[in-house]
């Protein structure tokens, strides 16, 4: 579907990085857990692929039934495996459930929770302390340090009250490809092919980091490892750099 384009992720892209990641902090025994359907088995399969092309191993993959959020069995299942550490997907409210849950029976200080961004992201005011320390792998933290992200952050606060997520930024950043795009035919669309043409070629210094686009056009882009401090997604490091998903990822 060449006149599609996507400026978001894939779910393999944010989730793979984090493979890598847990294998260096030294855990080799993970459980893994997510809900039971399409985009949390994408999640998982993409951080099981790099984590145990490391040398690690699952101990156990989880699937609840979607949409439940009554994880009280599963976290004690959790307790008695014992592993090194837990990686899940959850995302909105059921993120928000699971996070405290999971802080609630103690399981935090012992276990590290792990995740894709989409467990936090939007949710740290309603995270509260449960969400200090959890590890997690996106494509965007409102903290990074760069020019393009310092002055979309102050705009955005100054007009919404409240600091953007990964949402808003993938949003401003369709507009920016847009907009590239345009200026570059001179408002002029009506040759389809040498439109999909430019919007192929943009790229953009965006408040994510550098972002092009693939052959598929899927983005390529960083991934960042965040952790949450005192309610902020803080960047740890760079998980993956310019990071392009794989043809055989890309599901349109």
């Amino acid at each position: 579907m060449p006149n599609v384009f996507r400026t978001s992720f894939s779910m393999w892209q944010d989730s793979y990085p984090m493979g890598k990641v847990a294998y260096e902090q030294g855990h080799r025994n993970i459980v893994t857990i997510t809900w039971d359907y399409a985009g949390g088995k994408e999640d998982l399969a993409g951080f099981e692929e790099a984590f145990t092309a490391e040398g690690g191993d699952i101990v156990q993959q989880i699937l609840v039934p979607f949409p439940s959020t009554e994880f009280q069995s599963y976290l004690t299942q959790i307790a008695s495996l014992q592993p090194d550490a837990v990686y899940t997907f959850f995302a909105g409210g059921g993120g928000v459930s699971f996070v405290r849950d999971y802080a609630a029976a103690g399981l935090n200080e012992s276990i590290p929770l792990l995740g894709s961004g989409f467990l936090t992201e939007g949710n740290l005011a309603a995270l509260g302390d449960a969400g200090e320390g959890v590890m997690t792998t996106l494509h965007y933290a409102e903290t990074l340090e760069n020019d393009a992200n310092r002055s979309f952050v102050a705009a955005y606060e100054d007009a919404y009250g409240e600091a953007p997520d990964t949402y808003a930024v993938q949003g401003y950043d369709t507009g920016m490809m847009l907009a590239q795009a345009l200026n570059v035919l001179g408002g002029d669309t009506s040759d389809r092919e040498r439109l999909i043409d430019v919007l192929a070629n943009v790229q953009l210094a965006s408040p994510r980091g550098p972002l092009s686009f693939s052959d598929s056009h899927h983005p390529i882009q960083n991934i960042y490892l965040r952790e949450i401090r005192d309610g902020k997604h803080e960047v740890v490091s760079i998980a993956a750099e310019n990071l392009e998903v794989p043809d055989d990822a890309c599901q349109m």
